[in-house]
């Protein structure tokens, strides 16, 4: 017996907005006869186009199922396009106050189907999905997503990625239990765990990709160089210079080479080139660009 909230309860014995619209500007039909599950929405604009004025639904499935489409039309019901565009399968769960993790496929359904009719809507589809397929799927699929993986629900690689990715999903149980994926006979289990393998590389791969271009230095402009190089002269290396007797002045700056000229104790040093190599050209790549070099300039 599964364990339900009392919202959950009250929403599968008392649904709210059963029934069908007559004359619907949106339909979503998401099924599978195979699975047992099946949701019809109907939606209803307001007379500018922009806001779902009614919803309604009819269903064939269990307690669960009938109450994540009760409490979906209740969220939608007010919304304009795109907010209702932004409904997730988390958010029809959470409504309920929770859904056991093995009944979170039908969250999902609900999703589908409002997706579905809002597509219908947009034109881009006749409203109807299996349970399988995805609601904004197009007819040519050069990554092979539309696949059918599970042939026992028939659940495509498209919706066991998306499942993967909107819940954030890690084991091939969290997928069963989301889309049915696996529940049958279980053949599809090592592919599924492929496919949240290559997720889950893929959130990898962006993470790393995001973090090295966060760590690239930004390219400065001119006046950009040219305030760092005096400042970090300025304020870290003359004052280095200054404590030994020395010192250095800034005589010119040509992309990124820099001509100085040292001055006090270290003006005919024989170690002046070091100086300038070692100390002054090493912070300035440090404190500016590794691109910089610094040259001593030739006196008038």
């Amino acid at each position: 017996m599964w364990n339900y909230t009392e919202k959950v309860m009250e929403h599968f014995l008392h649904p709210h907005n059963v029934g069908e619209i007559e004359t619907p500007d949106g339909v979503g039909e998401v099924g599978n006869i195979t699975c047992g599950d099946a949701l019809k929405v109907y939606l209803k604009l307001s007379d500018d186009g922009n806001r779902i004025e009614d919803i309604k639904f009819q269903t064939f499935g269990c307690a669960s199922a009938i109450a994540s489409a009760s409490a979906l039309t209740d969220l939608v019901k007010g919304k304009t396009l795109e907010e209702a565009e932004k409904i997730s399968n988390q958010d029809i769960a959470d409504f309920l106050g929770e859904l056991p993790e093995e009944k979170m496929h039908c969250s999902v359904m609900g999703m589908e189907a409002l997706q579905a009719a809002l597509a219908n809507i947009r034109g881009e589809s006749d409203g109807h999905i299996t349970s399988g397929e995805h609601a904004t799927e197009g007819e040519y699929d050069p990554e092979g997503l539309d696949r059918t993986v599970c042939f026992c629900f028939s659940v495509t690689e498209r919706k066991i990625r998306d499942v993967i990715k909107a819940n954030d999903l890690n084991a091939v149980d969290e997928i069963t239990h989301y889309c049915k994926a696996g529940g049958g006979c279980g053949g599809c289990k090592p592919e599924l765990q492929k496919i949240l393998d290559d997720v889950h590389g893929e959130k990898i791969r962006a993470a790393e990709a995001a973090a090295g271009e966060a760590a690239k230095p930004k390219k400065l402009t001119n006046l950009q160089k040219i305030a760092m190089i005096q400042s970090a002269i300025n304020d870290e290396i003359r004052p280095a210079l200054q404590a030994d007797g020395g010192d250095l002045e800034l005589v010119d700056i040509d992309g990124d080479r820099v001509f100085v000229q040292l001055t006090g104790s270290c003006a005919g040093c024989p170690s002046a080139h070091i100086t300038l190599k070692r100390w002054v050209e090493a912070k300035l790549k440090e404190l500016v660009s590794k691109d910089i070099t610094v040259q001593e300039a030739e006196e008038a």
